[in-house]
């Protein structure tokens, strides 16, 4: 599965390398990408001295590097067409608050890894990115803990797969957190009623799966975990918009 994408950004290299949890991590071609800053700013190098005084200095470097900032930006947010994957940055400064300042991406990680990312690999730019990752995983989970027990005190959660068949069938599902391994066979018809079954079968499949679906149709937040840290410690837990 794409776990996220790292942009690793240099005054003289620009790449955009793919992160997934099973394979290698590898450079994708990104259309329109500038290939360093000073072809960005159609210069042969951005650290030039005009006679004319206009761009010049520290302060034209970093009108360049703000050129080039946006012209990167643009080519990824072309390149990720809407796609909700998480972006992290691989940057020194003063390229780091620079692209900070320029980028429009929403999914943009909080946390950059903070160095010069042509001395990484693509393997130490994927390593570092799934160490950020897991950080805002937890960060996440401890999040929707506490609104899960917020939430429990005005009866909008449930842990009961019936009542979170229904829930989702219905479209009252917000967030639904589901234990990644866990296989609970049966079914689900048109209006939530849940049948389990002995084992999974050719009339049966993985209800919590059905349940997850049918409540990302809806529009609700859907988290796969470990089982001891899904609330409740059973093989679903949901927060609802609503009582039912």
């Amino acid at each position: 599965a794409l776990l996220s994408f790292v942009l690793a950004l240099a005054q003289n290299s620009a790449r955009v390398v793919e992160v997934s949890g099973d394979l290698p991590a590898h450079e994708v071609k990104v259309e329109g990408m500038p290939r360093d800053a000073a072809s960005a700013a159609g210069k042969a190098s951005i650290n030039d001295r005009s006679p004319s005084g206009r761009i010049q200095g520290s302060e034209g470097i970093k009108v360049r590097l703000a050129q080039y900032a946006r012209k990167v930006d643009r080519a990824l947010r072309e390149f990720l067409g809407g796609r909700e994957i998480p972006v992290i940055l691989a940057a020194a400064e003063p390229l780091r608050s620079i692209y900070r300042g320029a980028q429009t991406h929403h999914h943009f990680a909080v946390s950059t890894i903070d160095t010069n990312p042509e001395t990484m690999t693509d393997a130490d730019l994927a390593a570092a990115a799934r160490s950020i990752l897991d950080e805002r995983f937890r960060k996440e989970l401890a999040e929707i803990g506490a609104l899960f027990a917020r939430r429990s005190n005005e009866g909008r959660t449930t842990t009961d797969v019936a009542q979170a068949a229904r829930a989702a069938t219905w479209g009252a599902v917000q967030t639904l957190i589901v234990d990644i391994d866990g296989i609970v066979p049966g079914t689900v018809d048109d209006q939530g009623r849940v049948s389990f079954a002995e084992g999974q079968g050719p009339a049966s499949y993985g209800i919590v799966d059905e349940i997850a679906g049918r409540a990302l149709v809806s529009g609700a937040r859907v988290i796969a975990t470990r089982r001891d840290e899904v609330p409740g410690g059973g093989d679903l837990a949901a927060i609802l918009r609503y009582a039912v």
